[in-house]
């Protein structure tokens, strides 16, 4: 077949399942005969081959691409080789079958539409089949056929194929898997492959290629939503190129994109195309160079997608694992999860169930053991953007390592609200917060000044505190002195301190907010990520305030003389000097300090607050009673 002619025909990746010793191989290499795919020759070359080693020839031996899967009879890799049907191509996926090659058999089978699995008629259901058939499930892969192999072993006898077919159905349907046929074979003598067999005239359904032919193409990647993890950043003369592969969906210049986690927002500008014809589109499965319209900070990592279909963005949530490991999986285990092009650390909160492949029951462990299949709890430190597996795969899959090393690999079944993750209630309070409204004048919730040091945050800030309190408000300030000083007196200056140290400070906020307080924050926190994750622990009352200042008048200001010490090397990781700073990209207020008095930024603040918690005006700044 021509390429042009093969080009032209839909293709379906195709992965083959089964026990070591069932004739999974021995099944490929028929069909591949039996179907006119192997190059010319290639065959008596086996045939040859054999001879002269003294060996009988073994259909098996079309797929031995190692001279040690001779030797040890048995396949330790995973092959591609593709198979020409009459309608239409498949990419074979020969899956190891052996125990201990498991780890390769999952990354065969990952990339599969549909399985054929591959059940000794004379054996049955081995422990083996048993686990191939969940990881099946486990991987979305619910296309499936099922070679009932061997029957020259039974005397191709219906009764007997028809005992071993109805357990395979029984065990299948257990993890709901419905397989389309399951069909009696005879590979070693091609009986059922391509066409029906004298020897079994009581079967009447398919053979496995027509079988084959029934299957559908999933629908293509560049249909689904966009997502196109950023690969790497770089800079040439005045671009700023983000690089990636686009995993679903279309992008074209012009489009507009928000990154996750983050959420920045910027254009497609355009394609870097150091060689060919200049580009205006792309789509899933191309790799691309693209520049945008704004110079946002986006890095390694980040998730690129169309704004009204985001990706899940989550620090805790639940995933079907299999474990590769020697040593078993505990609660609170760390570990490197990696997902598209991002990295996380994640520790395991909750080992949810452990099943027991042979019989799919569900034990209450708390550890893991190699080859062990389980529904676990993972907490990520940084925010993660992904997809549940079931509506994206690419990015609703990852791989987990521990030190360098790959020890299993997970699908995502989802996100997990916080009081779900850690099996707590959420407490009815006595107090409804329509009356705390009605006590206090005003509503509860958190504005939340950043800003470089030396910007005016604290001044502000307790300029706002004064003047709301002096008119009767529930008001409290938290900055980083006070909280420094202990609840986050063990966190460091580095970027995953900082992190932390701003988790703990939003998780405090809510709770003031939630007793009906006006809070205000004054951090510089610098990263958006970080922001992002106080506004989803504080929810709906969160109000980001930008105080504007340039670098230039933080530093002649330098109340606290931190910008000399960081100028002399004496203070590591200082925002504006040794760190970044990421500006909010659309806060509720901007207080430009460069420009503004501070009693004019404490108007502004007042303002605002009348506008977006007070019941009751507070003050009247015109007659001069908000000056603060």
């Amino acid at each position: 077949m021509s390429n042009v002619a093969k080009a032209q025909r839909a293709q379906l990746p195709l992965v083959v399942v089964g026990h070591v010793d069932h004739g999974k191989s021995t099944l490929i290499g028929r069909l591949l005969h039996e179907t006119d795919s192997l190059p010319e020759g290639k065959v008596e070359e086996l045939r040859a081959q054999s001879a002269r080693r003294g060996a009988t020839f073994e259909w098996a031996f079309v797929l031995d691409a190692l001279q040690a899967e001779r030797d040890q009879g048995i396949t330790i890799d995973t092959t591609r080789i593709w198979f020409h049907g009459p309608a239409r191509d498949y990419v074979i996926i020969d899956a190891p079958g052996h125990k201990e090659f498991l780890k390769n058999m999952v990354s065969g089978a990952a990339s599969a539409d549909a399985a054929v699995l591959v059940v000794d008629g004379a054996e049955g259901i081995s422990e083996q089949t048993r686990r191939h058939a969940y990881l099946l499930s486990l991987l979305g892969i619910n296309q499936v056929v099922v070679a009932v192999n061997k029957l020259d072993l039974i005397g191709f006898s219906s009764a007997a194929y028809q005992a071993v077919a109805n357990d395979v159905r029984a065990y299948l349907q257990s993890v709901e898997i419905a397989p389309t046929h399951v069909i009696p074979v005879c590979a070693r003598d091609g009986d059922g492959i391509v066409v029906d067999s004298e020897r079994m005239p009581w079967w009447t359904g398919p053979s496995l290629v027509e079988a084959l032919e029934e299957f559908k193409v999933r629908l293509p990647l560049t249909e689904g939503p966009l997502r196109l993890p950023v690969q790497d950043v770089y800079r040439q003369d005045d671009k700023r190129i983000l690089v990636g592969r686009i995993e679903a969906g279309h992008l074209r210049v012009g489009d507009d994109l928000r990154f996750s986690p983050g959420g920045q927002t910027a254009q497609v500008k355009s394609f870097e195309n150091w060689k060919g014809p200049h580009q205006f589109a792309a789509a899933a499965g191309q790799s691309v160079a693209i520049t945008l319209d704004d110079d946002i900070f986006v890095e390694r990592g980040s998730v690129a997608f169309a704004p009204d279909s985001p990706p899940v963005e989550t620090n805790v949530f639940r995933v079907k694992l299999f474990w590769l490991d020697d040593a078993p999986l505990k609660v609170g285990d760390r570990l490197t999860l990696k997902i598209s092009t991002s990295e996380h650390t994640v520790s395991v909160e909750a080992i949810d169930r452990v099943i027991d492949t042979q019989d799919l029951g569900h034990a209450e462990e708390s550890a893991v053991v190699r080859n062990g299949v389980a529904e676990v709890v993972l907490r990520s430190k940084s925010r993660m953007a992904c997809d549940r597996f079931d509506d994206l795969a690419p990015t609703g899959r990852a791989v987990l390592f521990r030190e360098y090393r790959p020890v299993g690999g997970c699908i995502i079944q989802g996100p997990l609200a916080e009081q779900e993750a850690r099996n707590l209630t959420n407490v009815d309070h006595a107090v409804e917060i329509d009356e705390r409204i009605a006590a206090n004048g005003h509503r509860g919730g958190v504005l939340w000044l950043t800003g470089l040091s030396g910007s005016g945050k604290s001044t502000l800030a307790m300029a706002l505190e004064r003047h709301l309190f002096d008119r009767g408000r529930q008001v409290y300030v938290l900055d980083g002195d006070n909280v420094r000083q202990g609840l986050n007196r063990d966190l460091g200056f580095g970027p995953e301190d900082r992190s932390e140290n701003i988790r703990r400070i939003a998780e405090v906020a809510a709770l003031f907010a939630d007793a009906g307080f006006i809070v205000i924050t004054a951090f510089i926190s610098p990263y958006r990520e970080d922001r992002a994750r106080a506004r989803d622990a504080i929810g709906d009352g969160f109000h980001e305030v930008f105080v504007r200042a340039g670098l230039d008048t933080c530093e002649q200001r330098d109340p606290k003389g931190l910008y000399v010490k960081a100028r002399e090397g004496k203070i590591p990781e200082f925002t504006g000097i040794s760190a970044p700073y990421e500006e909010p990209e659309a806060p509720g207020l901007v207080v430009d300090t460069d420009t503004v008095s501070v009693a004019q930024g404490a108007r502004q603040l007042v303002d605002y607050v009348n506008a977006n918690f007070s019941s009751i005006p507070i003050g009247d700044h015109r007659t001069g009673t908000a000056g603060g």
